[in-house]
Protein backbone atom coordinates (compact mmCIF):
# COMPACT_ATOMS: atom_id res chain seq x y z
CA UNK A 1 0.00 0.00 0.00
CA UNK A 2 1.56 3.29 -1.43
CA UNK A 3 2.34 5.38 1.77
CA UNK A 4 2.42 9.35 0.88
CA UNK A 5 3.08 11.02 3.83
CA UNK A 6 6.02 8.45 5.38
CA UNK A 7 7.29 6.16 2.58
CA UNK A 8 10.51 5.63 4.31
CA UNK A 9 12.10 4.52 0.30
CA UNK A 10 15.04 5.34 -1.36
CA UNK A 11 14.11 6.89 -5.08
CA UNK A 12 16.42 8.44 -7.15
CA UNK A 13 15.22 12.27 -6.12
CA UNK A 14 16.60 11.06 -2.41
CA UNK A 15 20.12 11.75 -3.78
CA UNK A 16 19.15 13.46 -6.84
CA UNK A 17 18.16 16.90 -5.97
CA UNK A 18 20.78 17.29 -3.32
CA UNK A 19 23.65 16.04 -5.42
CA UNK A 20 21.66 18.85 -8.10
CA UNK A 21 21.75 21.19 -4.93
CA UNK A 22 25.71 20.63 -4.28
CA UNK A 23 26.76 20.65 -7.87
CA UNK A 24 25.07 23.65 -8.61
CA UNK A 25 27.38 25.91 -6.06
CA UNK A 26 30.55 24.01 -6.86
CA UNK A 27 29.34 25.26 -10.40
CA UNK A 28 29.03 28.97 -9.33
CA UNK A 29 32.31 29.24 -7.81
CA UNK A 30 33.84 27.27 -10.67
CA UNK A 31 32.56 30.20 -12.53
CA UNK A 32 34.20 33.16 -10.62
CA UNK A 33 37.25 31.65 -10.94
CA UNK A 34 37.40 30.54 -14.48
CA UNK A 35 36.14 34.09 -15.47
CA UNK A 36 37.79 36.21 -12.55
CA UNK A 37 34.37 37.40 -11.08
CA UNK A 38 33.35 38.02 -7.32
CA UNK A 39 29.36 37.39 -6.75
CA UNK A 40 30.11 38.79 -3.03
CA UNK A 41 27.27 41.73 -3.45
CA UNK A 42 25.16 39.16 -4.05
CA UNK A 43 24.92 38.26 -0.54
CA UNK A 44 22.54 39.20 1.74
CA UNK A 45 23.52 42.65 3.02
CA UNK A 46 21.25 43.51 5.77
CA UNK A 47 18.96 46.39 6.22
CA UNK A 48 19.26 47.35 2.78
CA UNK A 49 16.80 46.91 -0.43
CA UNK A 50 19.29 46.17 -2.37
CA UNK A 51 20.70 43.76 -0.07
CA UNK A 52 17.47 41.92 0.00
CA UNK A 53 18.22 40.24 -3.56
CA UNK A 54 21.26 37.83 -1.22
CA UNK A 55 17.68 36.16 0.01
CA UNK A 56 17.87 33.91 -3.14
CA UNK A 57 20.98 34.22 -4.05
CA UNK A 58 23.46 34.04 -1.28
CA UNK A 59 23.05 30.55 -0.54
CA UNK A 60 25.45 29.76 -3.86
CA UNK A 61 28.05 31.69 -3.29
CA UNK A 62 30.87 30.76 -1.34
CA UNK A 63 34.29 32.82 -0.55
CA UNK A 64 36.70 30.16 -0.69
CA UNK A 65 37.71 26.31 -1.62
CA UNK A 66 37.76 25.65 2.42
CA UNK A 67 34.46 27.58 2.50
CA UNK A 68 32.24 25.66 0.16
CA UNK A 69 33.87 22.39 0.97
CA UNK A 70 32.74 22.66 4.53
CA UNK A 71 29.24 23.26 3.50
CA UNK A 72 29.31 20.70 0.50
CA UNK A 73 29.27 17.24 2.85
CA UNK A 74 26.87 18.76 5.34
CA UNK A 75 24.36 19.97 2.79
CA UNK A 76 24.83 16.60 1.04
CA UNK A 77 24.03 14.34 3.80
CA UNK A 78 21.12 16.59 5.19
CA UNK A 79 19.45 17.12 2.54
CA UNK A 80 19.20 13.41 1.53
CA UNK A 81 18.14 12.59 4.81
CA UNK A 82 15.16 15.50 4.40
CA UNK A 83 14.01 14.37 1.20
CA UNK A 84 14.15 10.17 2.61
CA UNK A 85 12.34 10.42 5.69
CA UNK A 86 10.39 13.85 5.16
CA UNK A 87 9.80 13.39 1.34
CA UNK A 88 6.21 15.18 1.50
CA UNK A 89 7.94 18.35 3.41
CA UNK A 90 11.20 18.10 1.76
CA UNK A 91 10.32 20.68 -0.49
CA UNK A 92 8.85 23.26 1.11
CA UNK A 93 11.30 23.07 4.45
CA UNK A 94 14.14 23.66 1.59
CA UNK A 95 12.65 26.75 -0.25
CA UNK A 96 10.70 28.15 2.92
CA UNK A 97 13.64 27.69 4.82
CA UNK A 98 16.23 29.43 2.35
CA UNK A 99 13.96 32.69 2.00
CA UNK A 100 13.20 32.62 6.15
CA UNK A 101 16.26 31.89 7.32
CA UNK A 102 18.08 34.79 4.55
CA UNK A 103 14.88 37.09 5.42
CA UNK A 104 16.21 37.04 9.41
CA UNK A 105 20.09 37.38 8.72
CA UNK A 106 18.59 40.85 6.60
CA UNK A 107 16.88 41.69 10.00
CA UNK A 108 19.93 41.37 12.38
CA UNK A 109 22.63 40.73 10.65
CA UNK A 110 25.12 43.02 10.74
CA UNK A 111 26.16 45.66 8.05
CA UNK A 112 28.10 43.51 5.80
CA UNK A 113 27.57 41.02 2.89
CA UNK A 114 26.59 37.37 4.30
CA UNK A 115 27.47 34.76 2.01
CA UNK A 116 27.44 31.13 1.34
CA UNK A 117 24.77 28.31 2.47
CA UNK A 118 25.87 27.57 6.27
CA UNK A 119 22.08 28.77 7.04
CA UNK A 120 20.61 26.16 5.31
CA UNK A 121 22.80 23.62 6.62
CA UNK A 122 21.56 24.49 10.17
CA UNK A 123 18.25 25.05 9.09
CA UNK A 124 18.48 21.19 8.24
CA UNK A 125 20.06 19.98 11.33
CA UNK A 126 18.01 21.72 13.52
CA UNK A 127 14.99 20.38 11.57
CA UNK A 128 15.76 16.87 11.51
CA UNK A 129 16.77 16.73 15.12
CA UNK A 130 13.87 18.29 16.65
CA UNK A 131 11.31 16.73 14.35
CA UNK A 132 12.84 13.10 15.19
CA UNK A 133 12.64 14.12 19.28
CA UNK A 134 9.08 15.22 18.92
CA UNK A 135 7.78 12.40 16.70
CA UNK A 136 8.99 9.92 19.46
CA UNK A 137 9.34 7.14 16.52
CA UNK A 138 12.35 5.23 16.70
CA UNK A 139 13.88 5.79 13.65
CA UNK A 140 13.67 9.39 13.37
CA UNK A 141 15.03 9.69 17.15
CA UNK A 142 17.70 7.57 15.84
CA UNK A 143 18.23 10.00 12.69
CA UNK A 144 18.53 12.90 15.48
CA UNK A 145 21.25 10.86 17.66
CA UNK A 146 23.14 10.48 14.51
CA UNK A 147 22.74 14.29 13.96
CA UNK A 148 23.85 15.50 17.39
CA UNK A 149 27.11 12.72 16.99
CA UNK A 150 27.86 14.15 13.34
CA UNK A 151 27.01 18.29 13.55
CA UNK A 152 26.63 18.87 17.51
CA UNK A 153 29.89 20.93 17.53
CA UNK A 154 28.23 23.98 15.13
CA UNK A 155 25.96 24.71 18.08
CA UNK A 156 29.41 26.78 19.20
CA UNK A 157 29.25 29.37 15.99
CA UNK A 158 25.56 30.48 16.58
CA UNK A 159 27.74 32.61 19.05
CA UNK A 160 30.35 35.34 17.16
CA UNK A 161 33.09 33.81 18.52
CA UNK A 162 35.08 33.87 14.96
CA UNK A 163 35.61 36.50 13.13
CA UNK A 164 34.49 36.83 9.39
CA UNK A 165 31.61 33.90 10.03
CA UNK A 166 27.92 35.13 9.72
CA UNK A 167 27.04 33.64 12.80
CA UNK A 168 23.85 35.46 12.10
CA UNK A 169 23.17 33.09 9.54
CA UNK A 170 23.77 30.00 11.56
CA UNK A 171 21.29 31.46 14.20
CA UNK A 172 18.60 32.48 11.82
CA UNK A 173 18.99 28.72 10.20
CA UNK A 174 18.80 27.13 13.90
CA UNK A 175 15.36 28.86 14.54
CA UNK A 176 13.67 28.70 11.51
CA UNK A 177 14.22 24.61 11.49
CA UNK A 178 13.29 24.44 15.14
CA UNK A 179 10.24 26.81 14.14
CA UNK A 180 9.67 24.55 11.16
CA UNK A 181 9.76 21.03 13.23
CA UNK A 182 6.51 22.86 15.05
CA UNK A 183 4.66 23.71 11.58
CA UNK A 184 5.10 20.72 10.03
CA UNK A 185 2.73 17.93 11.02
CA UNK A 186 3.58 15.27 9.25
CA UNK A 187 2.33 12.41 9.55
CA UNK A 188 4.76 9.04 10.97
CA UNK A 189 4.01 5.91 9.74
CA UNK A 190 3.31 3.63 12.52
CA UNK A 191 4.66 0.34 13.43
CA UNK A 192 2.81 -3.05 13.08
CA UNK A 193 1.36 -3.80 15.79
CA UNK A 194 1.03 -8.11 15.90
CA UNK A 195 -1.68 -10.40 17.40
CA UNK A 196 0.41 -11.05 20.48
CA UNK A 197 1.11 -7.50 21.11
CA UNK A 198 -2.66 -6.33 20.87
CA UNK A 199 -4.65 -5.93 24.45
CA UNK A 200 -7.26 -8.22 24.11
CA UNK A 201 -4.89 -10.85 22.55
CA UNK A 202 -5.54 -14.25 25.26
CA UNK A 203 -2.95 -16.89 25.20
CA UNK A 204 -5.32 -19.65 25.54
CA UNK A 205 -7.33 -18.94 22.44
CA UNK A 206 -4.29 -18.58 20.22
CA UNK A 207 -4.31 -21.97 17.82
CA UNK A 208 -0.60 -21.71 17.24
CA UNK A 209 0.03 -21.73 21.24
CA UNK A 210 -2.20 -24.37 21.97
CA UNK A 211 0.64 -26.88 20.08
CA UNK A 212 2.81 -26.20 23.27
CA UNK A 213 2.56 -27.18 26.90
CA UNK A 214 3.02 -25.87 29.83
CA UNK A 215 6.78 -26.81 29.58
CA UNK A 216 7.15 -25.30 26.17
CA UNK A 217 7.25 -28.39 24.73
CA UNK A 218 5.91 -28.94 21.15
CA UNK A 219 2.78 -31.53 20.87
CA UNK A 220 1.72 -32.21 17.58
CA UNK A 221 -2.02 -32.24 16.94
CA UNK A 222 -3.43 -35.89 16.99
CA UNK A 223 -4.27 -37.78 14.08
CA UNK A 224 -7.70 -39.66 13.92
CA UNK A 225 -6.86 -43.39 12.83
CA UNK A 226 -8.91 -44.62 10.31
CA UNK A 227 -10.41 -47.84 8.79
CA UNK A 228 -11.80 -48.35 5.91
CA UNK A 229 -13.94 -51.03 4.60
CA UNK A 230 -14.81 -50.69 0.31
CA UNK A 231 -17.23 -52.25 -1.55
CA UNK A 232 -17.29 -51.98 -5.73
CA UNK A 233 -19.40 -52.69 -8.06
CA UNK A 234 -22.87 -52.71 -6.59
CA UNK A 235 -25.03 -54.21 -9.34
CA UNK A 236 -28.26 -55.88 -9.55
CA UNK A 237 -27.79 -59.41 -10.18
CA UNK A 238 -29.32 -61.94 -12.92
CA UNK A 239 -31.11 -59.01 -14.77
CA UNK A 240 -29.54 -58.12 -17.93
CA UNK A 241 -31.56 -55.30 -18.99
CA UNK A 242 -31.17 -53.53 -16.14
CA UNK A 243 -27.35 -54.40 -15.78
CA UNK A 244 -27.02 -52.24 -18.61
CA UNK A 245 -28.70 -49.18 -17.41
CA UNK A 246 -27.13 -49.53 -13.78
CA UNK A 247 -24.68 -47.25 -13.04
CA UNK A 248 -21.97 -48.49 -10.74
CA UNK A 249 -21.80 -47.37 -7.22
CA UNK A 250 -18.76 -47.23 -5.03
CA UNK A 251 -19.63 -47.09 -1.18
CA UNK A 252 -16.74 -46.60 1.41
CA UNK A 253 -17.20 -46.81 4.97
CA UNK A 254 -15.43 -45.12 7.76
CA UNK A 255 -15.14 -46.62 11.22
CA UNK A 256 -14.32 -44.63 13.97
CA UNK A 257 -12.16 -45.93 16.46
CA UNK A 258 -12.77 -44.78 20.03
CA UNK A 259 -9.91 -44.56 22.42
CA UNK A 260 -11.83 -46.83 25.74
CA UNK A 261 -12.84 -49.78 23.12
Amino acid sequence: MKNTDNPFSFKTATLGYPILFVLTIWLVYWFEIRFGVIFNSWGVYPRTIEGLKGILFSPFIHGSVKHLFNNSIPLLVLSTALFYFYNKDSWRVLLFGLFLTGFITWLIGRPSYHIGASGIVYMLVSFLFFKGVFSSYYRLIALSLIIVFLYGGLLWYVFPIEKGISWEGHLSGLFVGFLFSFLFKTKIEKPKIYKWEQEDYKEEEDAFMKHFDENGNFVPTPKEEKEEFTSTNFQTPNNSSLENKQPKVKITYTFKKKDNL
